[in-house]
Formats: structure tokens, sequence, C-alpha cells
């Protein structure tokens, strides 16, 4: 079983997803099956969010916090990176240096 690094940064997130997914079997997935997978969990934190904000949605949905659907989204963002061989943190970072000026 895979353990987290204790205080670990981006790049020991993204490590830990890769070597999990593949004790689970995950390593299989294609990039397309692993954004499918982002979108559903994009919809389980709207719908956390609509909790929250006390917008109706179906009594029966079982409904996790946002801080958990957030977490499922940070992973599923980590493993398309893993697929397609990203470095979120120099990617992220890369990113920024571009988008510095947008807001200005």
């Amino acid at each position: 079983m895979v353990i987290l690094k204790e205080n670990p940064l981006l790049k020991d997130f993204q490590e830990y997803i890769l070597e999990s997914g593949i004790e689970l079997g995950f390593d299989k997935l294609t990039g397309i099956q692993r954004c499918l997978m982002l979108w559903e969990e994009l919809g389980e934190l709207f719908k956390s969010v609509r909790k929250y904000e006390k917008i109706k949605i179906d009594k029966n949905s079982k409904v996790d916090s946002i801080e958990d659907e957030l977490a499922d989204v940070f992973k599923q963002v980590c493993a398309i990176a893993n697929y397609f061989k990203i470095d979120l943190e120099k990617a992220f970072i890369e990113k920024e240096k571009k988008n510095i000026w947008r807001w200005k």
C-alpha cells in the first residue's frame, strides 16, 4: 500500500496518485477516460456547492462536503497530468508567467 509523504509537495501528490493508481488498476485508463472521471468529480463538486448555497437538489442525492469533492477533483487533475507526463508544478509556474500580465 502506497503512503503519501508527510508534508508533501505537489510532485509528491502526483507520485502518490500515480503509484496508488497502479495498485488499484487505474493505470490502464486512457486520457479520455481520465477526463470523464474529472468531469464526474466536477459534477459532484457543483452539487456540494449547490447544497452549501441552499440551492435545491434531489433530496435522495448523496452529497459529500465541498472539501471532499475538491480533493477528488485535485486527484483527477493530478492523474491526468501523470497520464500526459506533465509536471504540474512546472506547468503552473510557466502558465502564471504568461497570466501575470492578463489581469493588470
